[in-house]
């Protein structure tokens, strides 16, 4: 099978010089999940029509290419005159003796099992449209039909004002036996009111060729909505973002609010998983069993083990987050952390390229950055790791069972022994010994008749 995958448009209602195709959708463009939905089939030939947006279409595309073994191909349609004569730029580069599914790079929800529904119902000589009953399909093409047989598609702008009352209408999308498709582009006829080479016109011509027209219906009409403005882009995504929300609770995960949820990649979940109100995941996440995610926090490629519970409002990003663990309010794990068994780590605090073993704490106001933090170590307040000297980044060892005092700064490289303490308001430039208290603060004086100084009157 060949697909054919329409995104030469400007978007001129989008108002922005990123191509419509490339505005993102859950956190991927939307023509990528176009791409993504046509690669499921399988098929044996997928080219890309662009247009607008000279080379940024092609560039996003060959980022995509070779990780599902079918080459992505690419051809220019300029100047833009339908789409008939946009399906007309693909025809070197598919195979004429397979189908062609045609789809859309604005179309980003239709799902395979509507499409393998069509592709079925084609077979290798039938032509198949996706069709959807509307309430009220102002706007798109009407499907006409004699008898029950679907005989051509009239546009709006082309319609009688009986043809404008029926409610089934065309999607755009079919599958068209490619054998018949070139001699077909090549007899359309641009005598409409938008002066374009419309595809819809070969219906007409299967039928005036005996060549059967079939049709299958999506699950649902969202899935074959089309985004032309923000609106309908911040519609759709809102539209992903519940079937999401819904696959989540059908997998048993507890969604505070099914409503305000963002997942912009892939989100694993685990049993008994309870996310709260506003959280954000991107990239891919997985959560283990038991795991509570508080709300508004942001979690990018992220692992969280079983039993583990993330308090609101925190982030994380490239962390590996143990199990049984408590981490914020207002943390921010940066790229990098691992954190191991029963670790917290408190309000604002950030760890950074960090390794903290079993049982280790650093409640709050503290920096963790690029250290290796042992079993059963108390970070005080205040606490920072001085890993930058404006050049080089250095690395922190604080060994088990160790006791760092408040409003301390270890000045890397630099160790702390196993059990060793450091007293409030040391700052470590020297290797601290295993067990043994160590202190830098200077000896406490009282100044006796000193004056705190006065403003001066203006």
């Amino acid at each position: 099978m060949n697909v054919v995958i329409l995104a030469a448009g400007m978007g001129k209602r989008m108002q922005s010089a990123l191509p419509k195709v490339l505005h993102p959708l859950a956190g991927k463009p939307l023509l990528q999940h176009v791409i993504n939905t046509a690669l499921r089939l399988q098929p044996g030939k997928l080219c890309v029509i662009y247009g607008h947006g000279g080379a940024a279409v092609p560039s996003a595309v060959a980022g995509w290419n070779g990780s599902s073994g079918v080459a992505i191909d690419t051809a220019l349609q300029q100047p833009q005159l339908g789409t008939g004569h946009a399906v007309m730029q693909a025809l070197p580069q598919i195979d004429p003796t397979a189908p062609t599914l045609v789809l859309y790079g604005d179309v980003p929800l239709t799902t395979t099992a509507s499409l393998q529904r069509l592709v079925e119902a084609a077979g290798s000589d039938k032509l198949a449209i996706l069709t959807v009953v509307q309430d009220n399909p102002f706007g798109l093409g009407r499907i006409v039909r004699e008898d029950g047989r679907i005989v051509r598609i009239v546009e709006e702008k082309d319609a009688t004002e009986a043809e404008r009352a029926i409610q089934e209408i065309n999607s755009g999308i079919m599958v068209i036996p490619t054998q018949y498709l070139g001699g077909w582009l090549d007899s359309l006829q641009n005598n409409n009111a938008q002066g374009e080479y419309y595809l819809t016109d070969i219906v007409a011509k299967a039928v005036a060729a005996g060549v059967p027209v079939v049709s299958a219906q999506p699950a649902a009409e969202w899935e074959v909505a089309g985004v032309n403005s923000k609106v309908q882009l911040a519609e759709l995504e809102r539209r992903h973002q519940l079937n999401i929300a819904h696959a989540l609770l059908e997998g048993g995960v507890t969604l505070l609010d099914p409503a305000r949820i963002d997942v912009r990649g892939t989100l694993q979940c685990g049993r008994d998983v309870t996310i709260d109100v506003g959280c954000v995941f991107e990239g891919t996440v997985t959560l283990g069993d038991g795991v509570t995610v508080g709300a508004h926090s942001v979690l990018l490629n992220t692992t969280v083990a079983a039993g583990a519970q993330i308090k609101p409002f925190c982030h994380f990003e490239d962390a590996v987050v143990g199990e049984q663990s408590v981490i914020g309010p207002y943390a921010r794990l940066r790229p990098g952390t691992e954190l191991g068994q029963d670790v917290h780590i408190g309000n604002f605090v950030e760890v950074k390229n960090s390794k903290i073993a079993a049982h280790s704490k650093a409640n709050h106001l503290a920096y963790v950055g690029d250290a290796d933090v042992g079993s059963r170590v108390n970070i005080g307040a205040g606490t920072i790791t001085c890993n930058y000297d404006g050049a080089n980044k250095f690395r922190t060892t604080i060994e088990d069972d160790a006791f760092i005092g408040s409003d301390s700064q270890l000045v890397a490289p630099v160790t702390v022994g196993k059990g060793a303490t450091l007293g409030a308001g040391t700052t470590l430039t020297k290797d601290a010994p295993a067990g043994k208290l160590t202190i830098s603060r200077p000896k406490q004086v009282t100044l006796e008749g000193w004056q705190r100084p006065v403003k001066a009157k203006k």
